[in-house]
């Protein structure tokens, strides 16, 4: 019999916090964030990750494991997400996935297969050389050679899928397009190896934006740029994983003496929009989650849970 499993995904500020805990008490659930982020402690405000108060007593996973100086992979996170998902299912109880981006749920629901590479951080550095000694068009003409698939879909400006592209093709000897093929067939055929339901909390873009840009501006209230500052005082390179995180990359700049703290909440306010649209767009086009309408439900938990269990029957029975 297969695992029962429960995602809820959506945009930030779009209630998956309150929904989440409010269902997991109404289904005997207990919660896994997905947010690839919110592993790193003392990245609390920037990941607007939950806090005790907001748990209301229901366990949550896959929070506060790792050192923001150490690297956080797609195939690390996957099997530690598994990892809670048989453990809450082992208690009797519903594993509900919160938050989270569209490549790291799928490689999740799809049990998407991640070779068991060591990461050649040597490697890595050549080519990132390479690329500042002759060009982005040089490094990509190695790729045509060994993977003209994915030559032809990579752009040669995108650096960082080229080099991940080469570096597959040198830990496996096989082409990265032919493993991201068989993925997507599995996808596209809806192999899973759990019966699950897939929500996405969706709204109007005009007040989606609204709620972003308030939000963020909360954020600073809370203490953002000095949660920030104290990685940055520590000595934290914003090359780490951690630090490419919106909410924590775009104020380096203003640390360092090259913007204004002004132009570096716009970036962070238009970064977070832009990536709010481009995780609606996946879901539309490629989860086929159902969408939940919260500002029609006025924002308000118990509406939206409400809605939630009218599909849950073959979940919670």
């Amino acid at each position: 019999m297969k695992q029962k499993l429960i995602l809820i995904a959506g945009p930030t500020a779009s209630g998956k916090t309150k929904s989440s805990v409010q269902l997991a008490k109404r289904i005997n659930g207990e919660i896994i964030s997905c947010d690839s982020m919110q592993v790193y402690t003392g990245m609390d405000i920037g990941t607007a990750k939950v806090t005790q108060e907001e748990m209301g007593g229901i366990p949550h996973y896959m929070i506060d494991l790792l050192d923001p100086r150490e690297g956080c992979n797609i195939a690390w996170f996957k099997t530690e997400v598994e990892k809670a998902i048989h453990a809450i299912s082992e208690k009797g109880k519903i594993p509900i996935l919160v938050g989270g981006t569209g490549f790291y749920l799928n490689a999740i629901l799809f049990d998407t297969q991640f070779d068991e590479t060591e990461e050649d951080t040597t490697y890595r550095k050549e080519l990132e050389a390479l690329a500042d000694l002759h060009g982005t068009t040089f490094l990509h003409n190695q790729l045509g050679e060994v993977d003209p698939v994915s030559a032809n879909t990579i752009h040669p400006n995108n650096v960082k899928r080229v080099i991940r592209a080469l570096e597959y093709y040198a830990q496996t000897g096989h082409p990265i397009s032919s493993h991201n093929e068989e993925e997507k067939e599995k996808r596209a055929a809806q192999v899973s190896p759990y019966t699950y339901q897939f929500f996405a909390l969706d709204m109007d873009r005009t007040t989606l934006y609204n709620r972003i840009n308030l939000r963020i501006d909360q954020m600073l209230t809370e203490g953002l740029v000095e949660e920030v500052q104290s990685f940055y005082n520590a000595g934290l390179r914003e090359d780490l994983t951690s630090m490419k995180a919106i909410g924590y990359k775009e104020f380096f700049p203003y640390f360092r003496g090259e913007m204004s703290l002004e132009a570096c909440v716009d970036k962070l306010k238009q970064n977070t929009r832009n990536f709010a649209k481009r995780q609606l767009t996946w879901f539309r086009h490629q989860a086929n989650p159902l969408f939940i309408p919260v500002d029609q439900l006025n924002f308000d938990a118990t509406s939206i849970v409400d809605k939630m269990l009218q599909q849950l029957q073959n979940i919670v029975d």
